[in-house]
């Protein structure tokens, strides 16, 4: 077997399906001798916020000379990103490693199983779970794919869980209530583990105190049990102090910008701040500092170009375009901004972009891109006639004409930012790196 293969094994399995329970992702890993059962973790739910979470975190402990697996979803470039440790995707041979092994088992619970073996998500969950049980490492960042009770990665009890944001995203399988989603979420918080949750709607926290206060599980709050308060912002950085009833942090830096960044970042470091305490180890600020100071993940408002002044964030749903909206206002509301949008035709699309149609300085062209494994973006030719905005808004079919338009409109005190699912903002990246 080769690379080739051992993607295409993996991609062609039951991509977007879910199992009602966890049993067959539990079976397989059974199979393998639970290498799940060796894994020391923090487990990271949320509807957004995960990565950047998982990425303060990762370079916190990397700052201490900690090694670090991690494992994220989706990936930008290539597969291999899924499954790192300190930010370095693993090989292309340790992939075919990982699937000689697990592939026969997985062939043989299709027979088993009439044809309903084991999903794309679940053998990527077991390939990393098998992975850092025969490559252990310090600590392992495990985020959650969708949900969280019924996710393929809540088969292990890790030392610390994590619950950034609560949304409305994923509706079909999660709940059409933030009740609902909160009680999806809330499925990692595990008996007696430490809970630390980012800010939240009042209805979803409720939820989470209550699965809480029942698996005897100790929850810490922002604004409660810590507290988080900004500083002040520079062009591409932002400063605030982070404080519990132990620690007051001062001058803290993040080069990730928005509001939601530092909020964050203010859960990785109470995250941090738990675990050291589970094992009687007390923090470096320093550590800290540098570790946030250090942090970058692809994607999330990032820096592409410089002249002109490009920007790719994939803001993939409604609360995430929210936060965007804010983020331009605060940052960037001396610049004209011309937004390039492609959105997955399953999420709340009209209410994303007549967020962004409402912000000032905007001018927005609606664009379009194929899909992965033939989920379809938005007709933005439908949707274009119901939009209502003082600015200019287009549509351009062609995604890659769509920029070269925009790119020719702008000064040199403008700013290109391109935007929508993070699919999109996959194939954009490619553009410039």
């Amino acid at each position: 077997m080769n690379y080739e293969d051992a993607i295409n094994f993996i991609h062609g399995r039951h991509k977007f399906s879910k199992h009602p329970t966890l049993d067959v992702i539990k079976s397989l890993l059974f199979k393998l001798n639970n290498p799940q059962d060796k894994i020391n973790g923090i487990h990271i739910a949320g509807t957004n916020g995960k990565g950047s979470t998982l990425t303060f975190l990762r370079n916190i402990f990397q700052a201490e000379g900690l090694n670090v697996g991690s494992f994220t979803s989706p990936f930008l470039i290539k597969f291999n990103e899924r499954i790192s440790v300190n930010g370095i995707p693993i090989k292309d041979s340790e992939i075919i490693d990982l699937i000689n092994l697990i592939k026969p088992i997985v062939e043989q619970m299709d027979d088993d199983l009439a044809g309903d073996g084991p999903t794309e998500f679940e053998i990527v969950t077991t390939m990393m779970f098998l992975y850092f049980a025969k490559n252990p490492v310090d600590i392992v960042l495990v985020e959650v794919g969708i949900g969280g009770l019924l996710d393929s990665t809540n088969v292990f009890t890790p030392k610390v869980s994590v619950i950034t944001t609560i949304g409305y995203d994923h509706m079909k399988i999660l709940g059409n209530t933030l009740s609902e989603i909160a009680a999806q979420k809330a499925g990692i918080v595990k008996e007696k583990v430490d809970c630390v949750v980012g800010k939240l709607p009042t209805e979803a926290l409720n939820v989470i105190k209550s699965i809480c206060e029942d698996k005897r599980s100790k929850l810490f709050i922002p604004d409660y049990n810590y507290c988080i308060h900004k500083e002040r912002e520079g062009s591409w950085s932002e400063k605030f102090l982070f404080s519990d009833n132990k620690n007051e942090l001062k001058d803290l830096t993040i080069k990730m910008l928005g509001n939601y960044q530092i909020d964050n970042a203010g859960c990785a470091i109470e995250a941090y701040v738990r675990y050291k305490a589970l094992n009687n180890e007390p923090i470096n600020v320093k550590v800290i500092k540098k570790g946030l100071l250090n942090s970058f993940w692809a994607g999330r408002f990032e820096k592409v170009s410089v002249d002109p002044l490009v920007v790719i964030d994939g803001a993939h749903n409604q609360p995430a375009i929210v936060e965007l909206a804010d983020l331009l206002k605060n940052h960037f509301h001396n610049y004209d901004i011309y937004i390039v949008l492609a959105i997955l035709d399953d999420k709340q699309y009209m209410n994303m972009i007549n967020i962004l149609a409402k912000i000032k300085n905007v001018h927005i062209t609606l664009t379009e891109f194929n899909g992965p494994n033939n989920r379809k973006s938005t007709d933005m030719s439908e949707v274009i006639g119901d939009i209502y905005s003082e600015n200019k808004v287009n549509f351009v079919p062609q995604w890659k004409l769509a920029i070269m338009d925009n790119a020719k409109q702008m000064s040199a005190d403008d700013l290109l930012l391109i935007t929508g699912s993070l699919y999109f903002i996959s194939d954009v990246r490619k553009l410039f790196y």
